[in-house]
Order: structure tokens, then C-alpha cells, then sequence
């Protein structure tokens, strides 16, 4: 009851509010309420000041209800129209009205030509909007589409742009706009196969923008071409290669153009894929696209940057979906394709100080082992073998020759390495044994540059593989080329030790040597059969040539003076042997040639 007749005291004790025409200097009665003391008229204007009175808001309510609304539009708009905008898109500098009135009429060709871009005609237009004004400036939320401050009236069709324009900014264009403002694709140059080496670059380069996520969508919905493997075929017969001429035609190039030189390159044994790298620390993953060709040839999978690592060997892993990387570095990294995950392996346990760099390894064929080749030693050299699984050392070779280890490379089977030294001596080291089986000497070795094993001989009781051919490069560009076969007689009809075999010969005599290099020999490639030997130089200009086993001989009609090699930093050739292995089925293999520039070519061996 109390706390009702306080209420009741307190409403009618306060002050009614003056009128329109009155004002609070006019009004001389002092209020007292219950007791306190009369406000002076300094007081009273100082609260008036701060906490407002009833005449200053019946004026703010006059003001907005003048401007309909139109204020806090235009508030409402600038703050959220601009705040993704730059400093020089927020001021303009006032150079003279003739001036502003030129850049206005240039800023609107500028969006008359943006809106043009369209491929498709507009569905409706307005005969009106010619006729139609609009003044920019009387109404506030339309200032901010004027180009200049003295701009005021345009007609409805510029109108319309810079309101286009206007909500450009403040919206994301939508992916069906995007579309719509892309142009026409244009034709595409169809190569005929006479005319395969005679095109220019700028003929081939045509197509060679960076392909989209279209064929990467595509491949992920239609998973058989990936998966389907390049292996031999049942109930083909194999076909042989004809010497001296070869039947080779170019075919799309990789259309991605890497940033620097294409040192590393490789297929994957079973798979459409081809693995390149270099110094740009990045690894790039394409698909080789079977005939016919895809919309977008050989399109880029996907690519892995490791920063600060400048690759030098990317390899496939024969068996799994893992891809080993190595640079100038005391680590290396693995990445599997299944996962994603990346693993770095920083050292390895015991051989810290012989193996201060991983740049050079080579994976077995069986996919079991990995050699690194170690620090280079006065008077010799190490590969410490790894377990490919598990990457944990397992054992170790050295080899005693002048200069170090020049190149080495597995056995077909995988029992052991073959390992040539820079002074022109070649070890033949057999995993099983752990020991040296055999040594000889390459004749004429003139600074060993680089090594290769291709073919396969009959002779399943041979000591030292059951490679068929050596190739040994050197220095002077000259290559020799030895046939294991003739090192070794038939094997014993009865199950006898390989000891019975004759000694391998610590001198043998070549079976070809090849002086069509004139540089330092760089790459030996075999194709996987070993009927077709690749050779280059990376110190001249085009300096390639493909050779014929067993003949030996080099084929004479390619390349030509006009076929676009380059300098070449990467070879490698897919299928082989004519026995379904080659990308289709009149293709015997595909060879491919990286360049400094980063460019990757492939031409067809029919």
C-alpha cells in the first residue's frame, strides 16, 4: 500500500512539459521534488546538455520524418558498400570539370565495354532508358554512383551500369555469370603425321594453358583409366622393331609450362602417369591421355610444393602408391598417394657422415630396396642400401676407384647393383652375397659419366643378373655398348652352382661404341624390353639420338634439323616389346624429353 501511494505522489509531482512555443529560458518556475533543493539555471542547462530534453527530441523526430527515411539509408549503404574498397577507389582528385567530365565519359566505355564481354546478347532491352533521367545528386543513397562531385544527371541505361557495377562490388560474381563472360574457345590445330617435326613451337604451343579441374573431375568419376594397367597383354605376339628406320610421330605435349628446368622424369611402371621435378621445388603429377585424345591432353593431376627443396631424383615406387623425392639435402621425403601424407626421413642411423646428401638414389625393380648414393671419398665411393618399406639402412658398398662412383643401376631381378666408378672401372655387386662377383674395365673410358642396363638374356644362372646389355657413357660423348650374353655359355643341364660358369672378362671388348654424342653423355634410357636405347647430352643444343638393339645401329631419319628437342634435362620411354605394354595398341612405346626451358615433349615409336 505504501509503495502505491509513493507512485501516486511521484506522477503528480512531475513537471508537465512546455509547450511548442516555449522555451526553457522562458520558464521561471523552480520544481521541487519532495524536499530537494531548486535547480539553478546553470544546472538545468548543463542537464539539459547531457542527458537531452523533450524539445530536442520532438526536433530530432521532425528532422527524420523530412528526409523520409532517406538518411539512414544512405548511412546503412556506405557502411556496408565501401569497406572492401581501397583508399584510392574511396577520393578522387578535382582536376577541372572538363577533365572530370572526360574521365566520367572513360569510366563509362570502361563498363559499357565490362558489360559487353558477354558471349550471349542480352534477353530484353529498353527503348526507354535513352529517354529516361536520373539525378545522381538530389538523392542521397545515389551519390556514391557519381564519377565526379559536379556529376548529376544521366540517362537510364548509364544508370542501369553503375548500379551493375555497384552491386559488382558488394557481391561475388555468381559461377553462372562466370560462365557466361568466359569466351569462346577457339579451335584447336590438328597435327597430321607428315608434318610432326616440321611444326614450329609456336604451331605446337597453341593449346598449352594450364588445363582446368574439368579432366581431374572427370578422371575421379571414371576411375578405369587410371587404374587400368599398361602391363603386357595375354595372346598378343610380340613385335620387333625394324632397324636403321624408325616410325615415330609427335603427339600433345604436356600442356603445363614448370617454371625452371626439368631435371627428374619418370612413368609409372603400370599406370598412365608421368612424374617430373626440378629445381622449383615442385613435383607435378599428369596423366598421359589414350588415344583418342582427351578434351584437355594429358591433363595435370595434381602437384606437391616442399619449400626450400630444390628436387633432383622423384621416383615411383614399382609396387605401392608411393613417390620417394630427394634434393641437395640430408633428408628426403616420401609421399603416398593413398593417404596424402608426406614423410621426411632426416638420416640415416650410423651413416650421418658418409651420407651428407640424398640427391641420388635409384629404387629396385621388386620395389624391396633403395640405394642412395653416398659422399664421394678420395679413391672411392659408398651406396648404402636402405629397406624400401621400412627405411631402415640394411647394408652398405664401397667401391675403391679413382674419382668415385660415376653411376650405377639395379639388375633386372633385383639381386644386385652394377656400379661404374669415374675412372672407367665397373663393379658387379650381388645383394645376396654382399660381395664384389665381378670387376672390369670399360674400354677406352675416358671420365664414366653415366651407366644403363636394358634387355634380358635367357641365361637364368647368370652370376651377375639377367641383363642383357651394359651401356657405359663417358666425357668425350662416346658410348660403349656390351652384350652380357656373350660372356656366357649355355648353363649346365644339370642344377650346378654358378661357380662353374666361366670368369667374366676383366677386359671384354664392346660390342658397339657410338660416337654420334660429341659432349658429355647425360642420360642412357632403355626401353623396357631393351630394344630401343635413348642417349643425349644436356651440354648441346638437340643432342639426342635413338639407337636399335641388338643391331646397334642408330636410327638415321630421327630427330631432324627442325625437331624441337632443346637442351635436354629428362628422358624416359613408357611400354615397349609390342606386346600391349606400349599406351595403345599400334603404339610401341612413348617417349618422352623434358627440356631447361620446362617444357615436355612425347612422341609415338609405332
Amino acid at each position: 500500500m505504501a509503495k502505491t501511494m509513493v507512485k501516486e505522489r511521484e506522477m503528480v509531482q512531475q513537471p508537465t512539459p512546455p509547450t511548442q512555443g516555449e522555451s526553457d529560458e522562458e520558464s521561471d518556475v523552480d520544481i521541487v521534488l519532495d524536499g530537494e533543493p531548486a535547480k539553478d539555471d546553470v544546472e538545468q542547462e548543463l542537464e539539459r546538455l547531457v542527458f537531452g530534453d523533450s524539445v530536442g527530441f520532438r526536433d530530432g523526430l521532425r528532422d527524420v520524418a523530412l528526409v523520409e527515411g532517406e538518411s539512414a539509408d544512405e548511412d546503412e549503404e556506405g557502411a556496408t558498400g565501401f569497406q572492401g574498397l581501397d583508399d584510392a577507389d574511396l577520393f578522387f582528385t578535382d582536376t577541372g570539370a572538363d577533365n572530370a567530365h572526360q574521365a566520367a565519359a572513360n569510366a563509362s566505355d570502361s563498363d559499357s565495354d565490362s558489360a559487353a564481354r558477354s558471349r550471349h546478347p542480352a534477353a530484353w532491352e529498353d527503348s526507354d532508358d535513352e529517354r529516361t533521367l536520373v539525378s545522381l545528386a538530389s538523392a542521397p543513397r545515389l551519390r556514391k554512383l557519381r564519377r565526379t562531385e559536379a556529376e548529376d544527371v544521366v540517362n537510364g541505361k548509364e544508370y542501369a551500369r553503375r548500379l551493375r557495377r555497384q552491386f559488382e562490388l558488394l557481391n561475388p560474381r555468381p559461377e553462372w555469370a562466370q560462365h557466361a563472360m568466359q569466351k569462346p574457345a577457339r579451335k584447336k590445330r590438328r597435327l597430321s603425321a607428315s608434318d610432326d617435326d616440321m611444326a614450329s613451337d609456336d604451331e605446337m604451343d597453341m593449346d598449352d594453358d594450364i588445363p582446368s579441374v574439368a579432366p581431374l573431375s572427370k578422371l575421379l568419376r571414371d576411375a578405369e583409366s587410371l587404374v587400368r594397367s599398361s602391363g603386357p597383354s595375354t595372346g598378343s605376339k610380340k613385335r620387333k622393331l625394324r632397324p636403321e628406320v624408325i616410325d615415330i610421330q609427335r603427339t600433345k605435349d604436356i600442356a603445363l609450362t614448370q617454371p625452371s628446368a626439368i631435371t627428374s622424369l619418370s612413368f609409372h611402371p603400370t599406370l598412365p602417369l608421368l612424374l617430373s621435378s626440378g629445381p622449383s621445388s615442385t613435383l607435378y603429377l599428369h596423366q598421359i591421355a589414350s588415344s583418342p585424345p582427351a578434351p584437355a591432353p594429358n591433363p595435370l593431376l595434381t602437384s606437391l610444393h616442399i619449400r626450400g627443396t630444390a628436387l633432383t631424383t622423384t621416383a615411383f615406387h614399382p609396387t605401392d602408391p608411393r613417390i620417394f623425392l630427394a634434393a641437395r639435402r640430408r633428408f628426403f621425403h616420401v609421399w603416398n598417394l593413398q593417404t596424402g601424407r608426406v614423410e621426411k626421413v632426416a638420416r640415416v642411423y650410423g651413416q650421418q657422415h658418409e651420407q651428407r646428401s640424398m640427391e641420388r638414389f635409384k629404387l629396385s625393380p621388386d620395389g624391396a630396396y633403395m640405394a642412395l648414393l653416398g659422399s664421394a671419398r678420395k679413391g672411392g665411393g659408398v651406396i648404402n642400401i636402405l629397406s624400401a618399406s621400412s627405411l631402415q639402412w640394411v647394408t652398405q658398398v664401397r667401391v675403391e676407384s679413382r674419382g668415385g662412383i660415376a653411376d650405377f643401376c639395379w639388375w633386372r631381378d633385383s639381386r644386385g647393383l652394377c656400379i661404374a666408378g669415374k675412372s672407367g672401372e665397373v663393379a658387379e655387386w650381388s645383394i645376396a652375397s654382399q660381395t664384389m662377383v665381378a670387376r672390369w674395365q670399360d674400354e677406352g673410358a675416358v671420365g664414366t659419366t653415366t651407366l644403363a642396363l636394358g634387355g634380358q638374356h635367357e641365361l637364368v644362372k647368370s652370376a651377375i643378373g639377367t641383363d642383357r646389355w651394359v651401356v657405359v657413357g663417358s666425357s668425350s660423348g662416346v658410348v660403349n655398348i656390351y652384350d652380357r650374353r656373350a660372356w656366357l655359355t649355355t648353363p649346365p643341364t644339370t642344377s650346378t652352382s654358378t661357380s662353374q660358369q666361366p670368369p667374366i672378362p676383366t677386359h671384354p671388348k664392346p660390342t658397339k661404341t657410338l660416337d654420334h654424342l660429341t659432349t658429355p653423355t647425360s642420360h642412357l634410357v632403355f626401353s623396357p624390353d631393351g630394344q630401343l636405347l635413348a642417349m643425349a647430352s644436356k651440354w648441346k643444343r638437340d643432342a639426342m639420338r635413338l639407337v636399335h638393339m641388338p643391331s646397334c645401329t642408330v636410327f638415321k631419319n630421327w630427330p631432324t634439323s627442325s625437331t624441337p628437342l632443346g637442351r635436354i634435362t629428362g628422358v624416359a620411354i613408357r611400354g615397349g616389346g609390342g606386346d600391349g605394354a606400349g599406351p595403345d595398341g599400334d603404339v610401341y612405346a612413348l617417349v618422352a624429353v623434358a627440356n631447361e626451358q620446362g617444357r615436355v615433349r612425347l612422341w609415338e615409336v609405332r
